[in-house]
């Protein structure tokens, strides 16, 4: 497997990015692969796991850390695999469904956290909640904004199908671009769009972005529906408390979050939102809001979650 490494450079002086790097190295098979990840705050706090989709990185939770931090709790946002200041496997077919859950399992036992609250966007939700079936006893709670874990057994939006074909045959996969596209209503700068762009200096580095869309789920058959079914199973045991904070302006996962509230019993009774304004990325919309949302949920469940 041919690694690749953005250079350190590309990440400096980015608008409102002061944090400072973490990396733990995890093998696989024959490499050992590095992942970044942000940690601020307490360390003996209770952490905050942010965990980003397709094709953002760890930048798109800039807004909320301070937030989280502020109000006294630790905040983690990883890059996964092929995103951010995390290495970068050169080819697609390095990159599986099952790969990218293995990576952050094993991400999550070298930092070993306990009591989460899990915060899962897009592709953080499909992996995220794969480690919350996989480790129900580290996670105290879990907040899943515009994101699903499908089996393949049900509808899948033409958004998604139309984004897919997309992300495969555009001649040019312009990661801040697309950041900015997926809500016009709230035009992002040039520096903004620039920062989202900068893990990826040329298209070497795009192969595991580029992958993402065609390895969700979607014909029952696909190699990784029955690992969801799996984890379906266990989350519909799932007693803590868990809210959905979609946003109102998500074409590929508007209605995702009734399915959770149906099937999930620690969703009953919870404060359940709908983030206003803001589109698929709704971190980037309305990032303050969206924290604000979560630091109350984390205090209004501080005994239920025990």
């Amino acid at each position: 497997m041919k690694i690749l490494r953005t250079p350190d450079e590309r990440f400096e002086n980015l608008p409102g990015y002061p944090f400072k790097p973490n990396y733990v190295s995890i093998p696989d098979d024959d490499v050992s692969l590095r992942i970044h990840y942000i940690d601020e705050g307490p360390s003996t706090a209770d952490p905050v796991l942010m965990m980003h989709g397709e094709p953002s990185w760890s930048y798109l939770y800039r807004k909320m850390i301070p937030i989280i931090v502020g109000a006294g709790h630790r905040a983690l946002a990883p890059d996964l695999v092929g995103f951010g200041r995390s290495d970068k496997p050169a080819e697609s077919n390095d990159y599986s469904y099952k790969r990218h859950v293995d990576w952050m399992q094993a991400w999550l036992e070298r930092v070993d956290l306990q009591r989460i609250t899990l915060v899962c966007q897009d592709w953080g939700g499909l992996i995220g909640l794969r480690l919350v079936s996989q480790n129900p006893d580290r996670f105290s709670r879990v907040v899943v904004a515009n994101t699903g874990l499908p089996t393949g057994d049900g509808a899948i939006s033409d958004a998604f199908l139309a984004w897919r074909k997309f992300s495969q045959e555009t001649p040019e996969f312009a990661v801040g671009e697309i950041i900015a596209m997926a809500y016009p209503k709230m035009p992002l700068p040039p520096e903004i769009i620039a920062a989202y762009n900068a893990p990826f200096p040329d298209n070497t580095y795009k192969e595991g972005a580029r992958i993402f869309p065609s390895l969700v789920p979607v014909t029952p058959d696909d190699t990784a529906a029955e690992a969801n079914r799996e984890a379906w199973a266990v989350l519909a045991q799932f007693q803590k408390p868990f809210v959905t904070m979609f946003s109102d302006g998500d074409p590929i996962t508007r209605g995702g979050e009734r399915i959770f509230q149906e099937r999930i019993p620690g969703t009953k009774n919870q404060p359940h939102t709908t983030i206003t304004g803001a589109g698929h990325f709704l971190q980037e919309n309305r990032g303050e809001e969206f924290a604000r949302s979560i630091v109350d949920f984390i205090s209004g469940t501080a005994q239920s979650s025990i």
